[in-house]
């Protein structure tokens, strides 16, 4: 119970302890510090609770809970007063009618019901607890060099670091505080923490753009802050519970009724997961730093959508929840990987391949079946560390190239051969064989055949089509080596490499031990939450083949180190090369520049165009199937 208190409590001391301290030798000391302690807390908590299946914590505090109704109650005047100030009323609604809903329930209903356990550990909570801890502090150790370089570009601006470091750590606090919560009151706390911290650090440098799209997350994260409440109201007063533990065990029993506050729970899941028609807060979080991109979209913010989801997959499959989960989540994988394809802006296309990706752990949630659900737990881990290594590659890349544009990325291998290495690692992980986003995905598969939906089916036959397309242009363009392109790498912080570094290794060190998370962590959750429902996930047959492939990854490279004797010629391009491999000889003997250019398809998949379709789609689905709802609640 320590290290649980301690892995919310610490990073709360240490963000306001950041911020007060206004110098740079300090706070990178006590960031460092502070994120190695993390990260050790994060392993002995695995460790120590290993071997365990779920730990319920007999944890009871009135001053808590107490001091966390104070807390909302000035966060709803903070964005209530915002929102005035902005002009943007409707954040200020939603913050005037959810508040007092959460308030006026925990002195009238919520009283009266008995919560034996606040707080519990099990595998999916240790799994969550390991990539907050490791990879959210490697993103706070990067954002240290990164944020000195972003400050010099903005020179002349305010200096607002402080206040950058205070919001990552409180955001890891109030995260560790979402994993580990059982009473969903106090869940939600630490859900609207988040929901906050992230208006901020969207809004950071606050420009009009910055300020629009701080906004746009904030009300649709309060839509589902909103949904919340109202799920937590309906549990408590029809079911008298407030334990996320009993109302997976009323399920199991048989309650009937039971979907209707799951159904509530997993619109806020949705929305906080960036799902269509809620996935614009997530694109417009590409104005803030990269760091911040990273920490929203690989370990922190969005997993807490996803996290909610697979933790209700036990109550939905075919009840209208469940329908509505699966269909959201399917519908955004798949326009969300057409949309990908007409991108050029390397941190729009990690974008909308983070909300496709999440969009697929999504649908496995809904389907709410022992092998949808393991794969979209491997989906989880692969997707943190992969991500992650893909945004803070960009990011230096971008601070030092002047661009983001993956056009702007010729000769990247020349330029900055280590990240353009690093950057191949990543893309390679996402969908390439036999690394474990393919692993996983490959496994998705056969639990929708196996589920019998053949519309999930063809959506993620199609959705990773467009994947593989989209990651195949990036991953080729950063392969290309040029002539006449200048190493700029050594202007990279030696703090980025060593976290660039550590990512790397560890996306291929999940891809090596896959068989290893899989059996001693995700498997006996499975087996404790579905029951000892078995299935294999990956035969031993295609085992060993994966096995091979992973030997050749690892193996090939050394073929690349040390002296050749083989004779170099000069480069072939679209015709006879004029000897400086940058220009060549077309036709009536023209001298062209090389050129380099990927096929966007912008006619086939328009970004407007797709999202118009998934936003559509799936607003009728929510709303369809929360009218239902609504109406069953209004009948008794």
């Amino acid at each position: 119970m320590g290290t649980v208190l301690f892995l919310i409590a610490f990073p709360l001391i240490v963000a306001i302890a950041l911020l007060v301290l206004k110098t740079d030798a300090v706070r990178d000391i006590v960031v460092i510090i502070a994120s190695a302690a993390i990260a050790i807390a994060s392993v002995f908590l695995t460790v120590n609770f290993f071997g365990k299946g779920q730990h319920l914590f007999d944890f009871e505090s009135h001053v808590i809970s107490n001091a966390m109704m104070a807390i909302e109650a000035c966060l709803a005047v903070v964005i209530i007063v915002l929102g005035i100030k902005y002009k943007k009323y409707l954040a200020s609604v939603l913050a005037a009618i959810q508040t007092p809903i959460i308030i006026w329930f925990e002195f009238t209903i919520g009283h009266d019901i008995n919560v034996n356990n606040n707080v519990y550990v099990d595998k999916l909570s240790l799994i969550m607890v390991l990539i907050i801890g490791i990879i959210g502090t490697l993103i706070c150790v990067y954002a240290l060099a990164y944020m000195k370089d972003f400050q010099h570009h903005h020179h002349g601006e305010p200096d607002r670091r402080p206040w950058f470091f205070f919001l990552l750590f409180l955001f890891l606090s109030a995260m560790f505080g979402i994993v580990v919560s059982n009473n969903l009151v106090w869940l939600y706390f630490f859900w609207e923490i988040t929901t906050l911290c992230s208006f901020f650090l969207i809004g950071y440098t606050k420009t009009p753009e910055a300020i629009r799209n701080s906004f746009k997350a904030l009300i649709m994260n309060l839509l589902g802050g909103l949904g919340f409440v109202v799920g937590i109201v309906v549990l408590g007063k029809y079911f008298g519970t407030l334990e996320l533990n009993t109302m997976l065990a009323y399920k199991m029993m048989g309650a009937g009724g039971l979907f209707i506050p799951v159904a509530f729970f997993a619109f806020a899941g949705i929305t906080k997961a960036a799902q269509m028609p809620f996935n614009s807060w997530l694109l417009g979080a590409m104005v803030a730093p990269t760091p911040t991109s990273a920490l929203l979209h690989s370990s922190t913010m969005v997993k807490a959508g996803v996290f909610l989801i697979i933790k209700l997959s036990p109550a939905l499959g075919l009840n209208l929840a469940g329908i509505m989960v699966m269909m959201v989540g399917g519908i955004t994988f798949l326009m969300a990987s057409l949309a990908a394809i007409s991108q050029s802006n390397a941190k729009r296309v990690l974008a909308y391949s983070t909300v496709a990706n999440l969009g697929l752990i999504v649908a496995c949630g809904g389907v709410g079946r022992y092998e949808a659900v393991w794969a979209g737990i491997m989906l989880i881990i692969f997707h943190a560390v992969t991500k992650s290594l893909l945004f803070l590659c960009v990011g230096t890349a971008e601070h030092n190239i002047g661009s983001r544009d993956i056009e702007d990325m010729d000769g990247l291998f020349n330029r900055m051969p280590r990240i353009a290495a690093f950057m191949m690692i990543g893309i390679a992980g996402m969908f390439l064989a036999p690394f474990g986003m393919l692993i996983s995905k490959w496994a998705t598969m056969t639990a929708f055949v196996d589920s019998m939906n053949l519309i999930l089916v063809l959506i993620i036959c199609f959705g990773s089509a467009a994947t593989a397309f989209y990651w195949t242009k990036w991953l080729g363009k950063m392969a290309a080596v040029m002539a006449g392109r200048e190493n700029i790498q050594m202007n990279v912080h030696k703090t980025e490499w060593t976290v660039l570094g550590t990512l790397t290794v560890m996306t291929v060190l999940v891809c090596l031990i896959f068989p290893l998370i899989s059996s001693s962590i995700v498997v006996p959750y499975l087996d404790l939450t579905f029951y000892g429902d078995h299935f294999l996930e990956i035969s031993s047959g295609n085992m060993q083949i994966m096995w091979a492939m992973l030997a050749l990854v690892v193996v090939m490279p050394l073929f690349f180190f040390g002296r050749t004797h083989k004779k170099i010629v000069p480069i072939y391009m679209a015709g006879a090369n004029s000897g400086d491999d940058l220009s060549f000889h077309g036709s009536m003997q023209k001298e062209v520049s090389l050129s380099l250019r990927n096929w966007y398809m912008e006619k086939y998949f328009d970004e407007t165009r797709m999202n118009v379709i998934g936003v559509i789609s799936t607003a009728v689905i929510i709303a369809t199937v929360l009218s239902i709802i609504g109406g069953l609640l209004i009948n008794g």
